[in-house]
């Protein structure tokens, strides 16, 4: 698959010092306020200066060259061609994942943390995600009750989900029920009235809030239709995204389990772009297509088994692995089984 062209690392802050826009967009920073923004406010201040970066960037160095493409790779699926441009996340076989230039235990360290809690909450590295900025916990509180006021599901979308067979695939089911959310979205209403190219990152920013504060409600309803026997718990608006998504689980009585889905939910939130699931969800986003058909479509690769279902095939099999070996966790037990599968 293609790679990330990295252009968020030294060679381009060097390349933006001497030009006229070169600001702080790049920078991670703790960003102090006397009053407590919301993201979109933030994010809609730094989005001129970004603008004006881009655009210096493209006229100065619009003609270098930044890889060579062989013919394998051509026909190996575009594999490791540089071909994408992703300052959130760079992935690093030696040194692990860094998220704006911050590894996991600097997010651990600097992110701000649930009462009580040792780990980050999501909600703070989405911030540092979309503004290179390490929020304040007030901007996380703010965050965290936004995504709650905004996580319930329409009506039509519930008894969709509770009308799938059991047996279908709970990513069909995820994918069947982002994409029926199209119905509300705002992206897709004002493009139909007409609006200018200015304003689609406004509309795009309302439905990718809505959307990520529904997919707790949109998972956890499968899980409990497949496996548990159909009820969900409320959305707890006073709690963190990942207090009510473990809540709904069934599993909000184990701190353990509540602090580990704060920092597994913080860890997953970016891998780059070149994987199936985030490259397709960007490609169809290209298109205009809403941040639901986007997600949706992203989901479906996501689904596949060279992708996210290796997830669900790896618990599979050792399952089966503890079944058949037991407690005899020998060399020669454990050898035996993986020669005979």
């Amino acid at each position: 698959m293609a790679s990330v062209a990295r252009l968020s690392n030294a060679a381009l802050r060097a390349s933006l010092r001497s030009s006229p826009v070169n600001g702080s967009v790049f920078n991670a920073v703790r960003c102090y306020s006397a009053k407590t923004q919301t993201l979109k406010e933030r994010f809609a201040e730094l989005l001129p200066e970004k603008i004006e970066q881009v655009k210096a960037l493209r006229k100065e160095h619009g003609s270098k060259v930044v890889d060579k493409v062989t013919l394998d790779q051509v026909y190996g699926g575009a594999r490791g061609i540089k071909a994408l441009v992703w300052e959130g996340s760079v992935l690093d076989s030696e040194e692990g994942i860094r998220f704006r230039g911050k590894t996991i235990p600097e997010c651990q360290e600097l992110l701000p943390k649930a009462p009580g809690g040792k780990e980050p909450l999501p909600e703070g590295l989405f911030w540092l995600l979309l503004t290179g900025e390490v929020p304040t916990e007030q901007q996380v509180r703010d965050l965290s009750a936004e995504w709650a006021a905004r996580s319930d599901l329409p009506k039509f979308v519930e008894e969709l989900i509770d009308h799938c067979p059991t047996d279908l695939h709970p990513m069909a089911q995820f994918s069947l029920a982002v994409t029926a959310l199209e119905h509300t979205s705002s992206f897709a209403k004002a493009y139909a009235k007409g609006i200018n190219k200015k304003e689609y990152w406004g509309y795009t920013f309302e439905d990718s809030m809505d959307l990520i504060a529904k997919l707790p409600n949109i998972a956890s309803r499968i899980y409990q239709n497949v496996f548990k026997g159909g009820k969900v718990a409320p959305i707890q608006k006073d709690k963190d995204y990942s207090f009510n998504f473990a809540n709904q689980l069934g599993f909000a009585d184990n701190a353990d389990f509540v602090e580990l889905m704060r920092l597994y939910l913080t860890i997953h939130t970016d891998h780059e772009g070149g994987n199936v699931s985030a490259h397709t969800t960007h490609l169809v986003g290209s298109a205009l297509s809403s941040p639901f058909l986007s997600l949706a479509a992203g989901l479906n690769g996501l689904a596949g088994p060279l992708h996210g279902l290796a997830n669900q095939e790896v618990l599979n099999w050792l399952t089966e692995f503890k079944k058949s070996v037991g407690d005899d966790l020998s060399d020669k037990a454990i050898t035996d089984y993986l020669w005979s599968t």
